[in-house]
Formats: structure tokens, C-alpha cells, sequence
């Protein structure tokens, strides 16, 4: 039986797994996310203890380069993260554990996890979207996970900012008030004060409900079927039916009514790896 591993490396935290599938999980580890060397090393540490492995699955923070063809594929490339930027990741554990290695986004190999065993098995096109320190995406076209240009970058988006209802600049270092900017954990806790866990703030949960539908709308108008997961920090905030309902009120005139409201759930990228 062929025996995997699986690596959700994120910004604060590593999840490291092996086994056949996700309800096979034969080793686990969470290591926190240091140096790039370090934090290689203790992971090349745990594969060569519990191993071995036969094929490594690997869903990363980016961005990345994913494409087989490049000179760097395996690289995590231009990200803010200090220390991290042009880090050589992917080859680095195929040429220390000599096993064939996949490489993609954290949110892309979530995706693949929920086209698998989630909310969008039956599906061949999907979308996932994932809301927490950041806004990131992935999803599924045909069967097979989105690649192009780059991989996804839906927190990137640009949505509408009424400036004068809302002067928050965002927080994104790249653009300021896309998507990400305005709707993110992090923009959360610089707009209020305080971090998303601990407000009650009915005003600023509807404004947050208001930017979180305009970016799904944003990503289902190319017609996938939407697949959206919240990070644990948002499940016990009063979002989710609002941002539900505005939805479907700002893409109700668009959509056909067969297609209903996005389907949501949660799969971790790394048993999804596996």
C-alpha cells in the first residue's frame, strides 16, 4: 500500500502528516514556522523518523512557484513573510527525502481535499475560499486544480470601497484596500482595535458580511460552484448567515435560481496533500 506524506506549511505553524488518506493518519507532527532552515530541517526530521514515504504532497503559504517547467518550481518567491522570500522549499525536500514531491498552494491543496472528500465531490469545477490572517482562494476547472499565469490570488481582488462610508485605507502591503485589505483577520483587528474573536461590534460584522459577499460574488460570477471555508477564529461570529444572505441579494439578478447559495465546509491542506 503506498504510503504518503503531507506538509500544510503556513506563515505561524507547520502540519505534517503520513498515511494512505485522510482517514489513515499514521504520524502527525505541528512544528512552528521559524527559519527556513530550521523549520526544513525539523520537518526533513520527522519524515526520516516515521517514515518512510513513498510520495510527499506539499500545500504551501505563498506566493510560490509551482510550474514544473521553471528553474524554480518548489520556490516560495515574493512573500512579505521576513526571512522567507526566494526560499527553496519544494526541491529542498525531494533532494533530501529522494521521493517525488507535488507542489502547490495551501489553498489550491485545500480545493483538491474538498473536490475529494468534502462539499464539492460530484463537482468538477469549484472554488474554495479560505478567511483568516489573510483572504486566500483556490479551486477545481474541469477536474483539475486552476493554474495559469499564477496560481489563484483571490484575496487580491478588488472590490467596491465607498471611501466616504468606510476611510479605512487596508492593510495589504501590496495594494491597500483590495479584498484581503479590507476583509482579512488582520484588517479586522487594525480597523476595530481588537482582534475578530472578540468583537461583537454589530456594525462592524455587517460591514465585514458586506466585503466578504462582494468578494464571493466576484469569484462565482465565472460560474464555478462555490465552495467556501472560515478558519476556526470565525465560526463563532454571527457572519455567516449574513454574509450569506447578501450573497445571494447582490448576485440574485445574475444567477439562475437553480444554482443556489455556495456550499461551505472545511478540509485541511494537509490530509488533502495525502
Amino acid at each position: 500500500m503506498t504510503v504518503y506524506g503531507g506538509i500544510e506549511a503556513g506563515g505561524s505553524k507547520w502540519e505534517c502528516a503520513i498515511g494512505t488518506g485522510p482517514d489513515d493518519l499514521r504520524a502527525t507532527t505541528t512544528l512552528p514556522t521559524t527559519t527556513p532552515a530550521e523549520t526544513i530541517d525539523r520537518t526533513v526530521a520527522f519524515f526520516e523518523r516515521e517514515g518512510p514515504v513513498d510520495a510527499i504532497g506539499i500545500g504551501s503559504f505563498g506566493p510560490l512557484d509551482g510550474n514544473l517547467a521553471s528553474p524554480t518550481w518548489g520556490y516560495i518567491t515574493t512573500t512579505p513573510k521576513p526571512g522567507w522570500a526566494q526560499t527553496d522549499f519544494g526541491r529542498e525536500i525531494k533532494r533530501r527525502l529522494d521521493v517525488p514531491v507535488a507542489f502547490d498552494t495551501d489553498v489550491n491543496a485545500a480545493a483538491l481535499g474538498e473536490h475529494r472528500w468534502g462539499a464539492a465531490r460530484g463537482l468538477d469545477t469549484s472554488c474554495y475560499i479560505t478567511v483568516g490572517t489573510g483572504i486566500g482562494g483556490g479551486g477545481m476547472v474541469g477536474g483539475k486544480l486552476m493554474h495559469g499565469l499564477l496560481h489563484p490570488e483571490f484575496g487580491h481582488m478588488r472590490i467596491p470601497h465607498d471611501r466616504d462610508a468606510d476611510p479605512f485605507p487596508g492593510v495589504c502591503p501590496y495594494h491597500g484596500d483590495c479584498w484581503e485589505g479590507l476583509a482579512s483577520g488582520r484588517a479586522i483587528e487594525a480597523r476595530w482595535g481588537k482582534p475578530a474573536a472578540e468583537l461583537s461590534n454589530d456594525e462592524a460584522w455587517d460591514l465585514e458580511a458586506r466585503y466578504l459577499a462582494l468578494g464571493i460574488v466576484c469569484v462565482i460570477c465565472p460560474s464555478p460552484v462555490a465552495s467556501a471555508s472560515s478558519s476556526s477564529r470565525w465560526r463563532s461570529t454571527p457572519t455567516s448567515s449574513a454574509i450569506l444572505a447578501r450573497t445571494c441579494g447582490c448576485a440574485a439578478r445574475r444567477l439562475p435560481a437553480r444554482a443556489g447559495p455556495p456550499a461551505t465546509a472545511s478540509y485541511s491542506p494537509a490530509s488533502a496533500a495525502l
